[in-house]
């Protein structure tokens, strides 16, 4: 016997009750937890000042990493290390076996921690090894070293970042912000730069392991505020000087105090010092509608900054080197270029070639060819 035929309320009914039904479902569907993505594994080459007190607090705030594995000349640094962050001992590594991080699929970046001179061989023993890259600024002695080092991740496809903290730091992201946008107008002018007073023997002040003085260590933070200000350009032209030693017996091969001026193609100009016998940390740029200055400028926290439209307090994150690290976790899952690339490393060392190179020869104005 056939059917009666349905009422249309009925029909509307019905479909209005399959409707709801699918809305819940994909309501429930959206509100379950889904699980999270695998945390990327790093293991950090060298286990120094740095990485004992920026890098290892930094790992227990991360979100996107965690720390699986060290790569050190001291083994019972490392068994130290292995027991703070619960990884396996077979999980550290010496420097001349870092070709076994092949063989270990839980490690996926190593963080280069190392003095300055073994930048190049330590990042590309990783990059061959298979694994993601992060080096710590300068990215190398000499823009010849940071071209192989390039090379060794490319041959590998494996991605390179360099330790440019401040990048993701608040207060360089209005920075960025205000030369983009022309709140100020163009910033036309800047000053600045970091310096501080050595005052023990130390790799940084001997140029077979550092490259150079205080412009590798601490200019370099003056070399990167400069080219954000100037809207991420590289400068046209450098002239410097290097100042007469007050401790020559301290500085025997590198320099004590330098001091440069950057050209940009636009007319902005940048006048820098950087010393390991003053004090200074502090970076202004100003344009024709206002300025702003930033001071202490460079450290690991508590930078402030003052505007011609008055002071600017933005939140900032408990650890700069942890927003770093977990955004180049975010570069490899989605197989995009770190903002802090391997190519802004070398930029930032044919600067600081150029600012060596002008120094020498008395303050020759030197032309920047990238």
């Amino acid at each position: 016997m056939k059917s009666p035929p349905t009422p249309a309320s009925t029909r509307r009914s019905f479909i209005g009750r399959i409707a709801g039904g699918a809305a819940a479902l994909a309501s429930l569907t959206r509100g379950r937890a889904q699980p999270a993505p695998r945390k990327l594994g790093i293991a950090l080459a060298g286990l120094g000042g740095y990485a004992t007190g920026q890098l290892a607090p930094a790992l227990k705030l991360t979100q996107h990493v965690e720390l699986r594995g060290v790569i050190t000349g001291s083994p019972d640094k490392g068994r130290q290390w292995a027991k703070e962050f619960g990884f396996p001992e077979d999980y550290i590594y010496h420097y001349d076996k870092m070709s076994r991080l092949a063989e270990n699929r839980d490690i996926d970046i190593v963080y280069v921690v190392t003095p300055n001179a073994l930048h190049l061989a330590h990042a590309s023993a990783a990059a061959w090894a298979g694994k993601h890259v992060i080096c710590e600024k300068p990215l190398a002695l000499t823009v010849s070293e940071c071209d192989a080092m390039l090379a060794a991740c490319r041959a590998n496809r494996v991605k390179l970042s360099v330790g440019y903290r401040l990048q993701f730091e608040p207060h360089y992201d209005e920075l960025k912000r205000l030369a983009r946008d022309g709140d100020f107008g163009r910033l036309a002018k800047m000053s600045g730069g970091l310096s501080f007073k050595m005052t023990r023997p130390q790799w940084r002040a001997e140029r077979k392991l550092a490259g150079g003085g205080p412009l590798m260590d601490l200019g370099i933070y003056a070399v990167q505020a400069a080219c954000m200000a100037a809207g991420g350009v590289a400068p046209i032209a450098i002239t410097a000087r290097e100042l007469p030693k007050q401790r020559p017996e301290f500085f025997r091969d590198v320099e004590e105090t330098i001091e440069w001026t950057m050209e940009f193609a636009r007319g902005e100009r940048g006048d820098f010092s950087t010393s390991y016998n003053q004090g200074l940390d502090r970076f202004r740029a100003e344009g024709d509608q206002g300025w702003i200055e930033i001071a202490p400028a460079f450290q690991y926290g508590g930078l402030k900054a003052v505007t011609s439209r008055g002071p600017f307090t933005p939140a900032v994150p408990p650890s700069q080197q942890a927003v770093q690290i977990d955004d180049f976790a975010r570069c490899i899952r989605e197989d995009r270029e770190s903002p802090v690339s391997g190519a802004m490393g070398r930029r930032d060392m044919v600067i600081i070639e150029a600012i060596y190179a002008s120094a020498a020869q008395g303050g020759k104005r030197i032309e920047i060819k990238t």
